[in-house]
């Protein structure tokens, strides 16, 4: 018989799931972490929304889920794709972006609002201000759209003259 228990615990176990690229972040900091059920027959059941569609990370993700909820006693567990609906910044949670922060990392800012249908191709300019994590000034630039990962974009600080990472708004 499946108690709540049994589902706290391991929606636990699956919060402290460590991101691949943003270790320092849980991938319930990202808000990458759906949903986590335990049905009758003792299976759980994770699901797993990617940053973007063909996120290099999303098999790690799935093998470090299951593989910590197995080592937490559960014989049975299937990892699921979400994609609906798909992932934003906005899911980031507060701690998160703390955390971020604390990493020398800027958060991203409000994500964009998409109506339903088609996404629209925005041609405008990047983001003109983003605020240093290390000094907290708003003069700086960004050098290079895209970093380690195309999620986020390296900027450098006018004031402090620090480089850094940001996380773009999706």
């Amino acid at each position: 018989m499946v108690t709540t228990l049994d589902e706290r615990r391991a929606r636990h176990v699956a919060e402290q799931v460590p991101d691949p690229e943003l270790p320092m972040l849980t991938l319930a900091d990202l808000g990458i972490l759906r949903a986590v059920e335990v049905r009758e027959d003792g299976t759980v059941v994770a699901g797993l929304t990617p940053t973007y569609s063909g996120c290099p990370a999303m098999a790690e993700m799935r093998a470090d889920v299951a593989a910590r909820l197995r080592a937490a006693g559960f014989a049975r567990v299937e990892i699921r794709t979400v994609l609906d609906p798909p992932w934003t910044t906005d899911w980031i949670t507060p701690e998160g972006r703390r955390k971020l922060t604390e990493a020398g990392i800027a958060p991203p800012g409000t994500a964009p609002r998409r109506t339903g249908g088609p996404v629209p191709l925005q041609l405008s300019a990047t983001r003109s201000a983003v605020a240093c994590p290390r000094c907290g000034s708003s003069d700086t630039e960004e050098t290079s759209r895209f970093s380690a990962t195309s999620c986020k974009a390296l900027w450098r600080c006018r004031s402090c003259l620090e480089p850094f990472e940001y996380v773009k708004e999706i």
